[in-house]
Parts: C-alpha cells; sequence; structure tokens
C-alpha cells in the first residue's frame, strides 16, 4: 500500500498565483497520495515593513487585509475545516470572477458555506492579527523572507510556489508534483526560475 503524505499549503487569498498552485494542488490530490492541509499567510505581513514597494502594491496590501483577516477568523472561531471552503469561494470571486469588491466578496463568500455574515467585521480588525501572524510565521520561516505566497511543506521540505499556469491537471499535475519533491529534496538546491510570459490563466 502506497504510504499517504500530508502536504502544509500555505496561501494569502488575494494573490493569483498562489490560487493558481492550490488548483493544481486539488489535482495532485487526486493522483497522488497525498492530503492537503490549508494555512493562512499574508503578504500585507510579508510586506508590511518594506520601503520599496510600488504604490499600487502598496494600495493592494492595504487591501488584502480583509479576506485573509476574515479567513483566519473562520478558523480560529469556527474551525480548520472552513479555510479551504471559504478560501475557494473567495478565490473563485477574486480572481476568475476578476471581481476586486472584496466587502462584497467576503459576505458572499461567507453565505456560501455557511458562516455567520458577522465574521465579515474581521476584516478590519486586528483583534486575531496574532494568530494570523503565527500561521504566517509557520510558512515563512521555511522557506525564508525573500519568498511570498504560496508555500508548500511536505515531509520536512518546503519550497516556495511553484508557479505555473495554467494549472495542470490529472498526471500532468502528479509529474509536476513528483519533480517538485524531487528538486525539493536535493542537498543544496534552491532555486530554478524563468522569466513568466504568461499571467494567471484561469480555466
Amino acid at each position: 500500500m502506497t504510504e499517504r503524505h500530508t502536504a502544509d499549503f500555505w496561501f494569502d487569498p488575494i494573490c493569483p498565483w498562489a490560487w493558481m498552485t492550490s488548483r493544481w494542488m486539488d489535482e495532485v490530490e487526486k493522483v497522488r497520495p497525498v492530503t492537503v492541509r490549508w494555512h493562512v499567510m499574508s503578504l500585507s505581513v510579508l510586506d508590511e515593513h518594506r520601503e520599496d514597494l510600488p504604490e499600487r502594491h502598496v494600495r493592494l496590501h492595504e487591501r488584502g487585509w480583509g479576506p485573509v483577516r476574515v479567513v483566519n477568523a473562520a478558523r480560529e472561531l469556527y474551525g480548520e475545516q472552513y479555510v479551504k471552503p471559504l478560501y475557494d469561494a473567495l478565490g473563485t470571486r477574486i480572481h476568475p470572477g476578476g471581481r476586486d469588491d472584496y466587502g462584497i466578496v467576503i459576505t458572499e463568500a461567507l453565505a456560501e458555506v455557511g458562516l455567520p455574515a458577522s465574521l465579515a467585521d474581521y476584516a478590519g480588525s486586528d483583534e486575531l492579527d496574532d494568530s494570523l501572524r503565527a500561521s504566517h510565521a509557520e510558512g515563512i520561516n521555511q522557506v525564508g523572507q525573500d519568498v511570498g505566497t504560496p508555500i508548500v511543506s511536505v515531509d520536512g521540505m518546503a519550497f516556495f510556489g511553484p508557479v505555473v499556469t495554467p494549472a495542470p491537471k490529472g498526471e500532468a499535475a502528479g509529474r509536476l508534483w513528483d519533480g517538485a519533491l524531487l528538486v525539493a529534496s536535493t542537498p543544496g538546491f534552491f532555486e530554478i526560475k524563468r522569466t513568466r510570459t504568461l499571467g494567471p490563466i484561469f480555466d
């Protein structure tokens, strides 16, 4: 019997590349003996002390607190089982849906997964930021401060990405998983990279 593995996945709901990678992980679960646990991290936390960000990124990160705070509040107050469904409900609207009206998106997403509308109040509250920052730190400390979201950790190996579009499906997703584990398990391996020539393809 093939041993089953647990992969931990850290995401920020507003990141389109994390969304692409999360769709890939959904496929990986179908074709490899992998179970994914979902965790929040935050680009707003990651970049809050940077002074070299373009103005558009500053504005995005100011608004970006809302969705991740609400997912974190759902986790804290109602349980881990709501993290992935709420991420899916938010992400479907924000990414393939192309919507940036986060307040309305949050309200709709909460209703979709059966959570109280009052959780939307946490979008503008720092009340639970300690646990959000703790979850963020748990992920980022495995890979270092010079990467972002998503982060994947499995069997003591952690890596940023992969950054891929469109998200591979079926056995193609499995082969990418196999390759990611292979390079991540190689001692001294740090990076493969090339310039992105495509934006996220939501299909």
